[in-house]
């Protein structure tokens, strides 16, 4: 698929999805579950109790990602922070809370129906310090060095051009910020047709990248103190009722299955003293 058809994929499945909440709806990831199928271990028990009485029920059923990175970006009092992917706002939300009044959390997206979603979202909320762009990740629409720290929950995987995205990240972020990020990742050698069979249990492991890939695409932009950490090692057995309704033969396919995705928090840090990257691997 070219990277105009994968745009219009993502913002098709996410505008449906949005409209699926105001019915009470949710999905998995960009992906429906197969009927009476529940979407664990992906996007279940991602934010915990507490979590969820700080935001609209609307934005807690909106949570299509892997992981809950505002848990584990450590945000500050006054800090800016930028969410690439905002989707129903809960990220963005939970995070103008932890930075307070005297800080302001951007979200992005570029789906209409998710923007409008977030607004309202925000608006039941009360958040004054939040303001949601609609744009792309590959183009963000904000000045050099203007956020403090960026998020994004399961969303850069479904970028086709994610160095550019990585880009844009250093580029946004002030010297010393730092890129605080939860995304599906790989391990291990997956042949492409065992990615488009699990690309029915969760929309986006299509286009996660190798976890050494990673690490190696943030370095070249010029991060430093890069990390990915797993949080959720997927195996085969979670995905078992869910692809065999699909007429998968989950045996076959176990061995390359098993244990190869995972949801991981990927972290990673502008340097202080840094320059912009213009080598082969990171210009234009």
């Amino acid at each position: 698929m070219s990277t105009t058809d994968i745009k219009e994929v993502v913002k098709e499945k996410y505008g449906q999805a949005a409209l699926r909440i105001k019915t009470g709806g949710s999905s998995c990831c960009g992906a429906a579950p197969a009927s009476g199928l529940s979407c664990d271990p992906i996007t279940s028990n991602l934010y915990d109790a507490s979590q969820g009485k700080e935001v609209p029920e609307e934005a807690m059923l909106a949570s299509l990602g892997c992981g809950n990175p505002t848990a584990l970006a450590e945000l500050k009092p006054g800090e800016v922070v930028l969410d690439l992917g905002s989707g129903g706002g809960i990220d963005v939300l939970l995070s103008a809370r932890r930075v307070g009044p005297t800080g302001k959390v951007y979200g992005l997206d570029m789906t209409g129906e998710m923007l409008a979603l977030a607004n309202e979202n925000k608006r039941k909320a009360g958040a004054d310090n939040v303001e949601f762009l609609k744009g792309e990740i590959e183009n963000v629409p904000l000045p050099d060095n203007a956020a403090d720290v960026i998020i994004s929950n399961c969303v850069i995987n479904l970028s086709a051009d994610k160095d550019r995205v990585l880009r844009e990240a250093f580029r946004v972020l002030k010297p010393g910020g730092r890129l605080a990020v939860s995304d599906v990742v790989t391990r291990g050698v997956i042949p492409n047709e065992i990615r488009q069979k699990v690309l029915l249990w969760v929309g986006c492991i299509a286009g996660a990248l190798d976890e050494t890939d990673y690490r190696s695409k943030l370095k070249a932009v010029g991060f430093e103190q890069v990390e990915v950490e797993p949080t959720r090692v997927y195996k085969v057995n979670d995905a078992r009722e869910f692809l065999s309704s699909a007429g998968i033969d989950v045996d076959e396919i176990a061995a390359q299955v098993h244990e190869k995705f995972m949801s991981a928090f990927v972290r990673a840090v502008k340097p202080v003293n840094s320059t912009p990257c213009c080598g082969p691997t990171c210009c234009n």
